[in-house]
């Protein structure tokens, strides 16, 4: 499994990336009462999810048949959140909850902004049914954590179909 932690323009160069994190199932491990799922992501950096509770922090982003997941995006913010904010955090992936395995173990040093993170095994995009984010421990000891959004995407493979491109080549030369 390679995993590899990218940065913006690598990631913002990739045009065949989509978003798929609205075709799974959410769940948190806890939750401060406004502070959950529709904050985690709603598209807002202002917002956030806020757990409550002891630690690991889970998100849990179960999807329906396996999919192919090949970037992993997280927003942080050490300077606004400090003590809530991540600083290990281990991603899992698996069939269901029973056979999760550590894909790694981040370790972070105050983030700040997005953290992508590009998922391949032999070079293919990785195929499961459930991913989890736990959140092992936070910046100063923190108890409770604050993640500001995740988005999770597959790659789109485009195909072409050579029969219509020459068809459309003739249609073009016949208005000639």
């Amino acid at each position: 499994m390679d995993i590899d932690v990218i940065d913006a323009v690598e990631f913002e160069s990739n045009k065949n990336l989509r978003e798929v994190g609205s075709l799974a199932t959410w769940s948190l491990s806890t939750y401060k009462i406004g502070y959950g799922i529709e904050q985690l992501r709603d598209d807002n950096g202002d917002t956030y999810w806020q757990s409550d509770g002891p630690q690991p922090h889970l998100i849990n982003i179960q999807y329906n048949r396996k999919m192919n997941i090949s970037h992993i995006a997280l927003l942080l913010d050490y300077k606004q959140d400090e003590s809530y904010t991540p600083n290990k955090i281990s991603l899992r992936a698996g069939t269901s909850f029973q056979d999760l395995q550590e894909l790694q173990l981040f370790d972070l040093e105050e983030p700040q902004g997005w953290l992508y993170i590009k998922l391949y095994d032999n070079n293919k995009p990785l195929r499961t049914h459930l991913i989890q984010i736990a959140i092992i421990s936070n910046h100063q000891n923190g108890k409770d954590t604050h993640v500001r959004q995740v988005k999770i995407y597959t790659e789109e493979i485009l195909i072409f179909n050579n029969n219509n491109n020459n068809n459309n080549n003739n249609n073009n030369n016949n208005n000639k």
